[in-house]
């Protein structure tokens, strides 16, 4: 189950089934347990700069945080793979400064946030290239539109 959050500011903004789509495609392609269960969550840079620093440190706002679990749901007995908490004015800005849609940016930015909870990361380069090619190939697959990946 693919539960989404949006927060009151951003809910006429936000089309909550773009999000689950982008979120299944990736674990259609990556070919997890169908019975995975994950959370999204759309909010403001402020309360993405507050997990941003309570969790990693780091005292700004950024666009998507990712927060990869091993538990499992007690009610349901799913694998709970975790959280994905992307900051809509991020990505309302990104979207504009690369002259691509929100709708796109947004999908990007699930995308990004579902490889890292699949266990993905671009700290080092081959993991980078690694996380880039499925990156790309889920993109492809959405049909998005992105012309950049973010670095």
């Amino acid at each position: 189950m693919i539960s989404i959050i949006i927060a009151e500011p951003f809910e006429t903004l936000v089309d909550a089934d773009l999000l689950e789509k982008a979120a299944q495609a990736v674990l259609d392609i990556e070919a997890t347990d169908p019975s995975n269960e994950i959370s999204i969550a759309i909010d403001g840079d402020d309360e993405i700069q507050t997990l941003n620093q309570q969790f990693l440190g780091v005292d700004a706002p950024t666009d998507v945080l990712s927060f990869p679990s091993d538990e499992i749901n007690p009610e349901t007995g799913a694998p709970y793979l975790g959280d994905i908490m992307i900051s809509y004015p991020r990505a309302k800005q990104q979207a504009e400064n690369a002259a691509e849609t929100i709708e796109d940016e947004l999908q990007l930015l699930v995308v990004h946030g579902m490889l890292h909870l699949l266990g993905y990361d671009h700290a080092e380069p081959d993991e980078k290239a690694a996380m880039w090619a499925a990156q790309q190939k889920a993109l492809n697959h959405l049909g998005c539109r992105i012309t950049r990946l973010p670095e």
